[in-house]
C-alpha cells in the first residue's frame, strides 16, 4: 500500500510508503491520503495523528510520472480544479485539507526531502517536527505553477506575506534551521518521529474537547474578522465549559493526579 495507517494506544501513524521514490505523490496516493484522513475522522479512539514518510524522506513532491500523465488530460484537470469535492476543497486540495478538518492534532515528522506537494501536505499538519538535515521548498514555481493544494488556508498563519511570496516565486530550497526561522517548522528534532510521539502523548493528557476547540479556534479565526472570531471563542467555550472532561481537568489539577478523560 502506498499509504499505510497503524494505530497504537490512541495514536494513528499515517506513513507515505514509496521509499524508493522518496515518497513522491502518485495520483493513487492523492486518493489514499484523502481516504486515510476521512477514515480517521470516524475513529473516536484516535487522539492524535502522526504523518511521516517511509525511508529517508518525508515526501519529494509530485511524482514525475504523475505529472506526465496529468499533462495529457489538461481539460479534465481544469474541471477538477474548479469542482469542489467536499467543504469547498477540490480533488487536489482534499489530501491536505482533510488533516485540517480532523478534531485531533496532526503532527508531521519530517526527514530528508519535504518539497512541493510534500511541503503542502506537511503544512496541513498542526505541528511540524523536522530533522536538522531536512530540506524544504515551495517547489511549484520550478514547474511554472503555483501551489494549489490548500496552501492559502495554512501558510498565512505561519509567515509574513512577503516571505511567502518569495518562497512561492523562487522555489528556493531551505534547510530545516532556515525553515524553522521562517515559521515553517515547529521544532527541530534529531528523531522527529520520537518527538512527534512525545507531543502526542502529552496532548493525550488534556481534555479532547479542549484540544479540538483550540485547533478549531486557530483554524477558523486566525484571519477572521474580530466579531466572528470573538463569537467563535464564546461558542466553543460555551460547549466545553462545565462538561465532564473540563471538570475532570480541573479536579485532576487540584488533586495533583493524572486526568481520566472520556
Amino acid at each position: 500500500m502506498t499509504v499505510e495507517i497503524s494505530r497504537a494506544e490512541g495514536i494513528a501513524t499515517v506513513t507515505l510508503n514509496r521509499p524508493e521514490r522518496k515518497n513522491a505523490l502518485s495520483l493513487e496516493m492523492f486518493e489514499a491520503l484523502t481516504e486515510a484522513g476521512e477514515a480517521l475522522s470516524r475513529d473516536s479512539a484516535i487522539r492524535a495523528v502522526i504523518l511521516t514518510g517511509a525511508g529517508d524522506s518525508f515526501c519529494a513532491g509530485l511524482d514525475l510520472n504523475a505529472m506526465q500523465s496529468l499533462a495529457t488530460g489538461l481539460d479534465e484537470i481544469r474541471v477538477q480544479l474548479m469542482t469542489p469535492v467536499k467543504n469547498g476543497a477540490n480533488w487536489f486540495q482534499r489530501p491536505c485539507r482533510v488533516w485540517q478538518e480532523l478534531n485531533v492534532p496532526v503532527i508531521a515528522a519530517i526527514e530528508g526531502h519535504c518539497l512541493g506537494a510534500g511541503l503542502q501536505l506537511a503544512l496541513a499538519a498542526d505541528f511540524r517536527f523536522a530533522a536538522p538535515s531536512a530540506s524544504f521548498s515551495v517547489m511549484e514555481a520550478k514547474w511554472g505553477l503555483i501551489p494549489d493544494m490548500g496552501i492559502t488556508t495554512n501558510l498565512p498563519k505561519l509567515m509574513r506575506a512577503d516571505q511567502a511570496k518569495e518562497l512561492m516565486m523562487t522555489a528556493r530550497i531551505l534547510q530545516a534551521p532556515q525553515a524553522a526561522e521562517l515559521g515553517l517548522v515547529t521544532r527541530l528534532a534529531d528523531d522527529p518521529c520520537a518527538a512527534a510521539t512525545a507531543l502526542a502523548r502529552e496532548l493525550q493528557q488534556k481534555s479532547p474537547q479542549a484540544i479540538a476547540g483550540a485547533k478549531s479556534l486557530v483554524e477558523k479565526t486566525w484571519a477572521a474578522e474580530v466579531p466572528e472570531a470573538l463569537k467563535l471563542e464564546a461558542d466553543l467555550q460555551k460547549n466545553i465549559l462545565g462538561q465532564p472532561n473540563q471538570i475532570e481537568a480541573v479536579m485532576a489539577n487540584m488533586q495533583k493526579r493524572a486526568p481520566k478523560f472520556r
